[in-house]
């Protein structure tokens, strides 16, 4: 089939369409711009609403405001925070990015001025109301200024994760109608084009990295999209910014897909604006925040921590190079020197594991100063987490030896929050942490929550906990257990308005009383301290009718056995548990896949248990007796620790390949999606079980 052509831009795109809201009619009245505690509210930019979802695209929800507390901010749209900022911090810098080994900057103001450029020139593309905007591509301005841009212009701002295969952005593209998408570079922009044909809501792509391979109908660089819209009257793009609402939805984030199809989670001005002064007040946020963006912004976690923070505090923003988990983001967060840096589970594990690496090389004096440090550092961290400030003897001394040096190396001697998110990390990371006093803090929540629903802090922690309620929000355990045990449910204002498109699905997630059901276990202690303990849809159901959830024990046998990388428990419906074993290994630099090669770390763990093995192939090939008698050694220790004999491992096996998101076995949050691996292994898994 040809590739359909896209429409070209008319006179028609300059015009207001019936769907755009008229109510505040002049650009005047955006520069009535917010309003602070103690101000009555500007009713104007709150829609009426009964219901606290919707599915429509141009729906609007009753806001969960409260009486009094962080719950009672006024609400406020995107465009009057990001006013609000340039107003106070205008001449401040609000990016970097290098190019030429230099760092580049821009301020407030033109970051504000750019933006408003780039969403003139969506409008003058035909972007229409409540339509999306997909954006794929590493973290840069470019993507900062396109999410913003197409807020303003009054459609809905969507990234698309760079990993998704054609067919999943042509998913995402298709349910969000999106009109334009943003693409970084030419391996990105193929994909769209696989699927061009199957998007009739598409009228413009824009590739905003590297030169054009071949001019095309409706293919942009970035420097024709930010010019496009030179003849677009100002006041249009004001009429559109006035006529927005807070209660109205501009952001959509998709869900991974670890069980089933992506749902868009659509999130509102207030979902966005309210979040991110919440946490950062909770955090004790200012205008010197630094950070550094490398995640993926497609996901809520990465936007929240990197453009709506910095932009709600008047905080700096550095992008990472995109080889940033391929070994250059220690560069980068030496040269930033963030106040805050956000890791999922994974990345902090690959910093333990180098620097684990990067130990066994040193003299043995310098190994048995480095152990001495670290005791100090955890009793210390662990004092502080029991809220003892006393510091034990010789705590000043590791700290020169040792703590300052390492923080140092790392890039992180300014940084006070060192945060985990996304999914479950080991005890044995947060120890490593902690013994380097720089205990990692956890925050919990989801997509539907606008990111966070617990928050730990450096003053208030607990090893293995989650924290507590976000400032404004609150937890319910429904239907606890005897042990306390029950789904972790969540209120307040940053409750998402509801699945695009998906009422089923919305009314799933939201009770009748408005509370969002995670879908996790949990319970909490008598200090408000979150613990998370399983998943619902994760449940392990043994044909005995045993209730097991799968992630501590996976997170046991991992710390027991540390050559193992990743575990997926099997036994729903069978008559005993199994568990898929993969062996760390080395992945290639540029496609992030799994290689042969064990780690420098596994290689060496190898050599202690009295094995050869550089491979996974080695220790599979000859079922290397050592390394099987180390992994069923732990495995027998953990089940030495199961509360019941259905919980106990009876069988497990070692994959050629570790997992990975480039395999589809991880999610880009490095989650497990278990249906997936279920399926590849099938036939591993019956093996188990077979008389």
């Amino acid at each position: 089939m040809a590739a359909r052509t896209l429409q070209e831009p008319s006179a028609r795109t300059l015009q207001v369409g019936s769907g755009w809201r008229r109510e505040a009619a002049d650009a005047a009245a955006v520069e009535c711009l917010s309003f602070t505690m103690g101000e009555s509210w500007d009713r104007s930019k709150v829609a009426p609403a009964d219901d606290l979802w919707t599915t429509r695209r141009d729906g609007v929800v009753r806001l969960r405001v409260e009486q009094t507390g962080p719950g009672s901010e006024p609400p406020l749209t995107m465009h009057q925070l990001f006013r609000q900022t340039v107003q106070r911090y205008g001449d401040r810098p609000a990016l970097a990015t290098r190019r030429d080994g230099r760092w580049e900057t821009i301020t407030y103001l033109q970051y504000y001025q750019d933006c408003r450029a780039a969403a003139k020139g969506f409008l003058k593309l035909g972007l229409e109301p409540f339509h999306g905007v997909g954006i794929m591509g590493f973290n840069c301005m470019e993507w900062f200024i396109s999410d913003i841009a197409a807020i303003m212009a009054g459609g809905f701002a969507v990234g698309i994760y760079t990993t998704n295969s054609p067919e999943a952005c042509q998913y995402v593209a298709d349910n969000c109608e999106a009109n334009v998408l943003l693409v970084e570079n030419h391996r990105q922009l193929a994909k769209i084009l696989q699927v061009q044909d199957q998007l009739p809501h598409l009228k413009a792509i824009i590739q905003y990295h590297d030169e054009l391979k071949e001019k095309r109908p409706n293919l942009y660089t970035w420097k024709e999209l930010m010019q496009l819209g030179s003849d677009v009257q100002d006041s249009l793009l004001d009429e559109i910014i006035a006529s927005q609402k807070a209660n109205q939805c501009c952001t959509l984030i998709y869900t991974s897909g670890t069980t089933g199809n992506s749902k868009g989670v659509m999130l509102s001005h207030d979902n966005l604006t309210w979040t991110s002064k919440s946490i950062g007040k909770m955090l004790g946020l200012d205008d010197q925040e630094v950070v550094v963006s490398y995640l993926p912004l497609s996901h809520i976690a990465a936007q929240i921590v990197d453009i709506w923070i910095p932009l709600t505090f008047g905080g700096m923003t550095y992008f990472a190079d995109p080889d940033a988990l391929k070994g250059s983001l220690v560069t980068t967060l030496q040269e930033a020197r963030p106040t805050s840096f956000l890791g999922v589970p994974r990345v902090w594990e690959k910093i333990q594991e180098k620097m684990k690496a990067a130990g066994a090389k040193s003299s043995l004096i310098q190994r048995k100063v480095a152990a001495w440090a670290k005791g100090i550092g955890l009793h210390a961290s662990y004092s502080q987490m029991n809220g003892n400030n006393c510091v034990p003897w010789g705590y000043t001394l590791a700290n020169i030896l040792v703590f300052r040096r390492v923080s140092a190396a790392l890039g992180l001697d300014r940084c006070t929050k060192c945060i985990t998110s996304a999914a479950p990390i080991t005890k044995d990371t947060l120890e490593y942490f902690m013994s380097l006093k720089m205990p990692l803090l956890e925050i919990y929540g989801m997509s539907e929550c606008t990111g966070p629903q617990t928050v730990s802090l450096p003053s208030s922690f607990r090893i293995m906990s989650c924290g507590k309620d976000l400032l404004g929000c609150k937890t319910r355990i429904d239907k606890p257990d005897e042990d306390g045990n029950g789904e972790i449910c969540f209120w307040g204002r940053h409750i998402f308005m509801g699945y695009l498109n998906m009422k089923e699905k919305t009314e799933e997630a939201l009770d009748e009383e408005g509370w969002l059901h995670s879908g996790d276990l949990g319970k909490q202690d008598q200090e408000g301290f979150l613990y998370i303990t399983g998943r619902i849809k994760e449940l392990i159901i043994t044909a005995g009718g045993e209730n097991i959830p799968p992630i501590p024990i996976e997170d046991r046998v991992k710390e027991e056995v540390p050559i193992i990388s990743n575990a997926m428990l099997i036994g729903d419906k069978r008559k005993f548990l199994s568990m898929l074993l993969t062996l760390k290994c080395n992945t290639d630099g540029e496609t992030g896949e799994p290689q042969d090669e064990l780690t420098p770390e596994a290689v060496k763990l190898c050599q202690q248990l009295g094995s050869r093995a550089t491979r996974v192939s080695d220790v599979i090939g000859s079922k290397d007796p050592a390394v099987y008698k180390a992994i069923q050694e732990g495995v027998e220790r953990v089940n030495r620790r199961a509360v019941s004999n259905a919980q106990r491992v009876q069988k497990w096996t070692i994959l050629s390949k570790d997992f990975s998101v480039l395999g589809g076995e991880l999610g880009p949050t490095m989650k497990l999606k278990r249906p997936v691996v279920s399926k590849m292994y099938r036939e591993e898994i019956d093996g188990f079980y077979k008389e």
